[in-house]
């Protein structure tokens, strides 16, 4: 007689568990294959700012120059690092979009916010850099809105 286990539910949730997770493995490890950054894209770039960011609950960011491709960054966040592509608005806010597709940051001047466009919902918010807290201490401006500028084109071109 032939003694084989019974896979009980605890080992079948583990199971899954280790299925579910080897997409998310195997396309960390796959290199990315990205187009060069255009000259809109490395504008926005050097408007965005790199360093940590301190968010609510205590919470961090860190966004970082991407070392393999020009005109991306990378963004830290619980321990997984996101590849994005810096957009600039028509707002004049700074839009680093997941190149997966997956998260989206926006800075404007006073705050940044993470978002999980796939889920459609805020991850963390009030994301603090340095310069943003400064921007958040100074005394507000004489225009109205929330303190964003249109880029120097999309003004001309309004005109």
């Amino acid at each position: 007689m032939s003694h084989r286990s019974i896979p009980g539910p605890a080992t079948a949730c583990l199971a899954a568990a280790l299925l579910a997770a080897l997409p998310l493995a195997a396309s960390a490890q796959r290199p990315l294959a990205l187009p060069p950054a255009g000259g809109e894209q490395i504008a926005a770039a050097s408007l965005t700012h790199f360093g940590d960011y301190v968010c609510e609950r205590g919470e961090r960011l860190r966004v970082t120059l991407n070392r393999e491709h020009d005109g991306f960054v990378d963004v830290a966040f619980q321990g997984r690092v996101h590849t994005m592509r810096p957009v600039l608005s028509h707002t004049g806010a700074v839009r680093l979009e997941d190149v997966r597709g997956r998260m989206l940051v926006v800075q404007i001047p006073t705050k940044s916010m993470l978002f999980d466009t796939r889920l459609g919902r805020r991850v963390v918010d009030d994301c603090l850099h340095e310069a943003q807290r400064q921007a958040a201490a100074a005394p507000p401006a004489a225009e109205s809105g929330i303190g964003i500028a249109r880029p120097a084109t999309a003004t001309a071109a309004a005109r």
